[in-house]
């Protein structure tokens, strides 16, 4: 019995019955070979009762393999001896062997799905923020309307709404003139739709709007996954008690696409959306695993404490849930921060937790320029000794850094040998001199604005558009072309050359140039291509 030899057989409970589990309804698949996502949706299949599952074996073959370690059985005992290898392999081997090939079928899929999680959330949260954006942001629906939010560069809410540019109201032309008056007011220029029930049809409208009376606007699609969990969450109460829940869910809307990671790490990871199976998957683990994505980018990126809210600051190394909250009272009651050394005043924020964290925590406009960059304050003599050395003023940071500081410096390890300084921590301290305070995000693709098509009924094969990788999956990657429904790249279809796993080509927030296959309008799927003529 070995997993070369096995077979994973999977029936229907009834071949009548119309599930999303048909494909599996006449299937078996060696068991060496079957991919992870499909051991997850037969694992679901079974669990829901729509499947049947059981590993085929030769089990003959197995009883002759078990008795060959016994060559020499003879006389009147050979056949009880014969009978008892059989009846030990059916009886007792078997069932213990076929439960144990799936405890690991179902281990090894669960672990590369959560590895799968937390790559596509690492790309979604290192998505590149929309700087300078005042954002009307759409939440659409069909009966309760559209609700309307608009927030200004720094996410502060200025006027909120609700709209009917669909039926049953469909007062498009009422629509456009509160989107008129709003976009005046309140100087907006960027409008914002979230993905989910009635998406099209408001595109239609706000696109119609930006031609008729606003060409200078810009408009774009944003993933509502998880915006419904924080609107009605306890920390959203907490932080906009006076507004409504439907008002709440448009602010997040228009949030992401101006940060990111400051909106989405209010969101439980589990419902950001951007993986596969998520609900079938160890909670505990995926819950761990993700928590530490979290925690990577957002040191990564670093956080302004005169800016950040206690859900982020919650997510820095050395801030407990409880510290941020009090970094924000203190922030509240005694005003900005005007020099690192100030949090040490923070109420159960130790030494150790400052020298942990303060690294990671920003002071814009502080006393010391070092204060915005992420020079650790341990290494602020080092730092200020290789301006002295790079023969500028410390000044010269918060106007833009010193881009050509190595050629002031010359040999680094020569340096690091003059201020007893390693090389590895010098060279981190020279780049961020460089470019202080500057977010690795920026690096990230640009949000795509403006879409052409905005129905399934508009596409066509061999059609090339523009759009934005939302998941990415063990058999391809889902992206975002503009209208309500994602369309699929196939693993094959990613790239002119054997793809190992879909995350090597591409991942969540990319921007990729893809061609129109298949368009399959009723059962609404879209097939893609990253390879033009394939």
């Amino acid at each position: 019995f070995t997993q070369n030899t096995a077979d994973i057989v999977v029936e229907a409970t009834d071949p009548a019955e119309k599930t999303p589990y048909e494909p599996y309804y006449s299937y078996d698949e060696p068991l060496r070979r079957i991919p992870n996502h499909r051991v997850l949706a037969i694992d679901r299949g079974e669990r829901e009762g729509k499947l049947r599952v059981r590993v085929n074996v030769d089990g003959a073959a197995a009883t002759a393999r078990l008795g060959s370690r016994w060559p020499r059985r003879q006389g009147v005992f050979a056949p009880v001896f014969d009978a008892a290898i059989a009846d030990g392999y059916k009886r007792l081997m078997a069932p213990s062997l076929e439960r144990e090939a799936r405890a690991k079928l179902t281990v090894r899929a669960q672990t590369e799905a959560i590895n799968v999680f937390a790559k596509n959330l690492e790309g979604l949260l290192s998505a590149r923020p929309v700087r300078g954006a005042r954002v009307l942001a759409l939440d659409p629906s069909y009966r309760t309307g559209c609700k309307v939010a608009v927030m200004d560069e720094t996410g502060k809410l200025l006027d909120h709404g609700v709209v009917y540019p669909t039926k049953p109201r469909h007062d498009v032309a009422g629509t456009k003139r509160e989107l008129a008056r709003l976009v005046k007011k309140d100087g907006v220029n960027t409008i914002v739709i979230g993905n989910g029930t009635a998406s099209r049809e408001t595109e239609e409208v706000v696109s119609e709007f930006i031609t008729e009376q606003a060409p200078s606007l810009r408009y774009t699609i944003v993933n509502e996954a998880g915006a419904s969990v924080y609107s009605a969450s306890e920390l959203a109460s907490q932080e906009y008690p006076d507004l409504d829940v439907t008002v709440r869910g448009a602010m997040s809307l228009g949030r992401r696409l101006q940060d990111p990671l400051a909106e989405l790490v209010k969101i439980p990871p589990q419902s950001i959306g951007v993986g596969q199976y998520q609900h079938d998957l160890d909670q505990a683990e995926l819950s761990r695993t993700l928590g530490h994505v979290v925690e990577d980018v957002v040191n990564r990126v670093g956080v302004d404490v005169n800016t950040a809210s206690a859900s982020l600051l919650g997510y820095v190394s050395g801030i407990t849930p409880s510290v941020a909250k009090n970094i924000v009272a203190y922030r509240e009651e005694n005003g900005a921060f005007t020099d690192r050394r100030q949090l040490k005043k923070v109420p159960k924020l130790g030494p150790k937790a400052y020298l942990n964290a303060a690294g990671f925590l920003r002071i814009s406009g502080g006393k010391n320029p070092l204060d915005a960059t992420s020079v650790h304050p341990e290494s602020y003599e080092v730092a200020t000794a290789v301006l002295e050395r790079a023969g500028v003023a410390a000044s010269e940071l918060s106007r833009g850094g010193v881009p050509d500081i190595e050629r002031r410096l010359g040999s680094i390890s020569a340096l690091a040998s003059d201020l007893d300084c390693g090389t590895l921590t010098l060279i981190d301290i020279v780049n961020e001199l460089k470019k202080p305070g500057r977010d690795p995000r920026d690096d990230a693709p640009e949000v795509v604005f403006s879409r052409s098509a905005l129905s399934i009924d508009d596409l066509e094969p061999g059609m090339e558009l523009k759009g934005t990788v939302r998941n990415v999956v063990d058999f391809g990657a889902f992206v975002d072309v503009g209208v309500h429904q994602d369309g699929l790249v196939h693993i094959s279809k990613l790239a002119n050359r054997f793809v190992k796993h879909p995350s090597d080509v591409v991942r969540v927030g990319d921007t990729v140039k893809v061609w129109v296959e298949k368009v399959d309008r009723d059962r609404k799927k879209i097939s893609l291509t990253m390879v033009q003529g394939k």
